[in-house]
């Protein structure tokens, strides 16, 4: 068994022993060789704008940010309790949330591989696990007939049950001849017996079930071994309800565990970077109106306090939404104009409810996780912190696409009720019970931002043409990036052209 562990990369090698030994991530490394002392202004005071701000002031840039919220952030945006939310149109929200409870409205998971890790260990920002994945959450289909909702664990077993009944069956019927030696044959059927618990060959390889799939009662002391769920429902059953597709989420790699969130709030960093670009060099309620490219220079008018102002600088790096940038007037040409007009705006939408009893923990032994439906509310997101305590903030939709444009148009009374109608499918009366404040959000809906990312249709000659300077300013973001909608994209984006400007500067 350990030899065919090994050949399936299951298990150490002689040649694994040999290998350099695990290094960890270090801290950032990013450095600008050099010093310099350009004039820059940037546009926005998101993790992009203020990224290209702290890594130029690092090298002796003189910088500004231009942001036209009253905060920094961008869409890296947390509402604790007294915070106030305005929607374009005029609706408003304040945040009800108790003291120490909050809510990420916007970016609220970091993979282990991002750049946003280097960023929070260097900058300061203490992370706890964010529980991606958790097989006491459910999985529910309603549009398959599914009448209750089933853990992910069950639906995991039974799944990956059925598919190693049917592949060893196959195997052992020759219909893999073709492709494997009798050897691969004996290891693939003896990693088939572990990976989906199915019976020996005397059985037909069948798959009948076991504790993988859970306790209707729990093992516990002396006479009670526990009580096993039942016999699993049909192959046909398993595969009607749909409840594989659920399982690609946590594969991809930008969502496999562990996952790491910043304690206390995602909006940690924002603030750690605006503290280090410095407080002086930041302009909240600085609204971009104009920009203009000189032969040597830039232009920038924006609107503060109701008054019009002229920035003059070296550079500018527009660290806006696309979307917003093409409503900016400009000289940078027609065909700049079209590229940013090109990129699609995706809608997407979050509603956060505190409960004065974490219930989910209580009854249901869910800490932390998420559960997957094919409702209109998409998720339902469990709280990965404050476990055990009294209170908790659970998201009872992240929704996108066709589904948030559903609740784009909605009140936030509106938007409640349809999400406790969905919730209450899936966990029942509860759901509506206990609740002490609640707070939405449609990004859609959001001034300055107008969207929560943006989708391109073909990386073309529009993207190449805004991952280049155009004159002196250069654009910057998620958008410019292969991380789209991930702080790690907005990262990246910048440290590209920072490096660019600042070789560019050295250079003249």
């Amino acid at each position: 068994m350990f030899a065919t562990m090994g050949a399936l990369g299951l298990a150490p090698s002689a040649e694994a022993a040999t290998k350099t030994p695990f290094q960890p991530p270090q801290p950032s490394d990013f450095r600008l060789r050099g010093r310099a002392a350009a004039k820059v202004l940037v546009l926005g005071g998101g993790v992009a704008g203020l990224t290209v701000a702290y890594e130029l002031g690092k090298a002796g840039y003189d910088c500004t940010v231009l942001e036209a919220r009253d905060r920094v952030g961008g869409r890296n945006l947390t509402m604790r309790g007294g915070d106030r939310l305005e929607e374009i149109g005029g609706a408003a929200q304040r945040a009800r949330f108790s003291d120490g409870q909050y809510m990420n409205m916007g970016p609220a998971r970091i993979a282990q591989w991002m750049t946003t890790m280097d960023y929070c260990r260097e900058l300061g920002v203490p992370l706890e696990v964010f529980a991606n994945s958790n097989a006491e959450a459910l999985i529910y289909n309603e549009s398959s007939g599914m009448t209750a909702p089933v853990k992910w664990r069950t639906a995991k077993a039974d799944v990956y049950g059925y598919i190693s009944e049917l592949l060893a069956k196959a195997t052992d019927q020759g219909a893999l001849d073709r492709r494997l030696t009798e050897t691969d044959k004996e290891r693939l059927l003896s990693f088939l017996s572990s990976f989906g618990a199915i019976g020996p060959k005397s059985s037909g390889y069948a798959y009948t079930g076991t504790d993988r799939r859970g306790y209707r009662v729990d093992p516990g002391a002396g006479d009670q071994a526990g009580t096993v769920l039942g016999p699993p429902p049909s192959l046909s059953e398993v595969l009607a309800s749909g409840v594989g597709r659920s399982f690609s989420f946590e594969l991809g790699y930008s969502q496999a565990m562990l996952m790491f969130q910043p304690v206390g709030g995602m909006d940690a960093i924002p603030r750690a970077l605006a503290k280090a670009v410095g407080p002086g060099r930041i302009k909240t309620g600085a609204e971009v109106t104009k920009i203009t490219n000189l032969a040597e220079g830039v232009e920038v008018h924006y609107v503060k306090n109701g008054k019009t102002h002229l920035a003059k600088a070296d550079y500018a790096v527009a660290a806006l939404p696309p979307n917003i940038l093409a409503k900016i007037p400009h000289n940078l040409g027609a065909g700049v104009q079209a590229a940013l007009e090109y990129p699609t705006v995706v809608s997407a939408g979050k509603l956060g409810i505190e409960y004065t009893r974490r219930w989910w923990e209580l009854e249901e032994n869910i800490y932390g996780g998420i559960t997957n439906t094919d409702l209109d509310t998409s998720v339902i997101w469990y709280p990965s912190y404050g476990y055990g305590t009294e209170r908790g903030v659970l998201l009872a939709y992240y929704n996108s696409g066709r589904d948030a444009q559903t609740y784009d148009p909605l009140t936030h009374a509106q938007r409640l009720e349809r999400a406790l109608q969905a919730g209450a499918k899936i966990h029942g009366p509860k759901f509506r019970r206990d609740i002490a404040a609640s707070l939405s959000i449609a990004w859609r809906r959001q001034p300055h931002l107008e969207g929560a990312w943006v989708s391109w249709p073909a990386r073309g000659a529009e993207y190449r043409l805004l991952n280049r300077p155009q004159g002196n300013v250069y654009f910057c973001g998620d958008w410019l990036s292969y991380e789209i909608a991930w702080q790690h994209g907005a990262f990246e984006s910048a440290r590209k052209v920072v490096t660019e400007l600042h070789q560019r500067v050295l250079k003249s």
